[in-house]
């Protein structure tokens, strides 16, 4: 390896390495300050469940995993690694920091001036829009077919900038989808129980057809053997964490219709 190669690559790694603090350092930030708002929580109202505070830090941790660390590394190399990432970050971590409820704990915390700004902004029509189970479906599954059926998927392993904006994409799609089909915390704009399962039925639909679909037509590069894995890594793993949130859903209307049963009955 001649000079300019070799600071080349130390240049790479140094920009990947920089990359993943990046990307690491805002789940670590909001898992500092979940933690502080729990122990500001508890002293002024009952105590916060331990539970959502587990959901939190295992929700945190899968999205570092994901975005800095071994996991990370393998991704640029190997198609399994990248897939596993993918269901990380954009998929379990969302779902356990919605299971979380940070927006009601944050409105427990915060002063009533600032609750109320809170409010204001759940309230908004930017809120409103990113958190429709349509438009959240959209930028999650449609944010994937564009990264794996185009060049975005080659692109982001050659530049610093575009991977940390793809992991930034996955999460936050993944979030507000997440947040768009179950409530755990307060909605001010409520979206009807058959809707959301219409929804979420194309939304897996569309991803269940993504990942046959990467089975023989992978990105560019990609040795079949990867793909072959990566591919029923995203398939099956997916739908591990898609009956979570089914179950979730499911749950919710049940409850939700239970009141009406029993009324009727009685």
């Amino acid at each position: 390896m001649n000079h300019s190669n070799h600071n080349e690559v130390h240049i790479n790694l140094a920009g990947e390495a920089g990359s993943q603090i990046l990307l690491a350092l805002p789940f670590i930030l909001v898992l500092i300050l979940y933690l502080c708002a729990v122990f500001i929580s508890n002293r002024h109202h009952k105590k916060w469940p331990v539970a959502r505070t587990v959901y939190w830090v295992f929700g945190v941790l899968s999205a570092i995993l994901a975005v800095a660390g071994p996991i990370a590394n393998r991704a640029h190399i190997d198609f399994n690694a990248h897939m596993l990432g993918h269901l990380l970050l954009g998929m379990l971590a969302p779902l356990l920091m919605v299971l979380a409820a940070p927006m009601t704990l944050m409105l427990r915390t915060l002063s009533v001036t600032s609750a109320r700004r809170l409010t204001g902004v759940l309230r908004s029509w930017p809120s409103r829009m990113f958190t429709h189970p349509l438009v959240a479906s959209f930028l999650n599954v449609g944010g994937l077919w564009l990264l794996y059926t185009t060049n975005l998927y080659a692109l982001m392993h050659e530049s610093n900038m575009l991977n940390y904006l793809v992991h930034v994409h996955v999460f936050i799609a993944g979030y507000l989808f997440t947040v768009s089909m179950i409530y755990i915390d307060p909605i001010l704009h409520r979206i009807s129980f058959l809707f959301r399962t219409i929804v979420l039925i194309i939304a897996l639909a569309g991803h269940g057809i993504l990942s046959k679909y990467l089975y023989t037509q992978p990105p560019a590069g990609i040795p079949f053997e990867q793909a072959k894995q990566g591919s029923m890594m995203m398939y099956y793993g997916g739908d591990i964490i898609d009956l979570i949130l089914i179950f979730i859903l499911c749950l919710q209307w049940f409850r939700a219709t239970k009141p009406r049963r029993e009324a009727a009955m009685g």
